[in-house]
């Protein structure tokens, strides 16, 4: 055993849960995204679309809320949960990323500073995500926080917004229905484009640990199964 280093608590329970719930809602939301992106080449009938739909929206109500939560907690939260210690726009990250220039194996007791610039994008990412979502949901199959809005703001007759369905056109009013399908036009092309982003950083983000974990030697990737990472006694 290496006399030099000493187990160390880093990530926090909270930390470990918001990444496990992260990879499972992404992973299962990019199919179902894939598949609802090509519906017309998979030969997907409407009623399957529909049902794809929900469930993809169903998925994304947990995404949304564990983003929630692990964005109201880098406020609250202690440590390591805190922004102060994750993002690279606090205090003194230009000094921490000029010294990981000149000794990039130095080990670090939570994320690196090339790590911290990874967080916030895979954050913006996943925020412009959940926003775009959370509003398709309303004005594709009218399910919460904004459906019943959108449904009245397209319904002939606002009592019976029950009658109002995905593809359907009982009690829409076709000029209205049509000012919806420009409005959400480009928060289709938002929610597409961070999707893309997600592609790009999420193997990026794991090449990135892989490559941390070579240098360091420090227990990088079960340190977020486990919450400890292997430190020198210095840290």
């Amino acid at each position: 055993m290496n006399k030099t280093k000493t187990l160390t608590y880093v990530w926090s329970r909270s930390i470990r849960l918001f990444h496990w719930i992260n990879v499972i809602t992404i992973s299962l939301l990019i199919v179902f995204g894939l598949i609802i992106f090509n519906s017309k080449t998979l030969g997907v009938s409407v009623d399957a679309k529909i049902l794809l739909k929900t469930i993809h929206v169903s998925i994304g109500y947990i995404f949304a809320i564990n983003l929630i939560v692990r964005l109201v907690m880098g406020f609250i939260g202690s440590s390591n949960e805190k922004w102060s210690q994750t993002l690279p726009f606090m205090k003194g990250y230009k000094k921490e990323l000029t010294d990981f220039k000149r000794s990039p194996k130095q080990v670090y007791t939570g994320h690196n500073p090339l790590g911290k610039l990874m967080v916030l994008a895979l954050l913006i990412a996943m925020t412009v995500q959940m926003a775009t979502g959370l509003i398709l949901a309303g004005t594709d199959i009218y399910y919460p926080p904004l459906g019943q809005h959108f449904a009245k703001s397209i319904a002939v007759d606002e009592t019976q917004l029950d009658a109002i369905k995905p593809y359907s056109k009982v009690n829409v009013d076709e000029e209205r229905y049509k000012q919806l399908r420009e409005f959400r036009s480009p928060i289709i092309t938002a929610h597409v484009y961070a999707f893309y982003a997600l592609l790009a950083l999420i193997p990026l983000h794991i090449l990135g640990v892989i490559i941390g974990e070579r240098r360091e030697k420090s227990g990088l990737i079960s340190a977020m199964i486990t919450g400890y990472k292997f430190l020198p006694k210095k840290l």
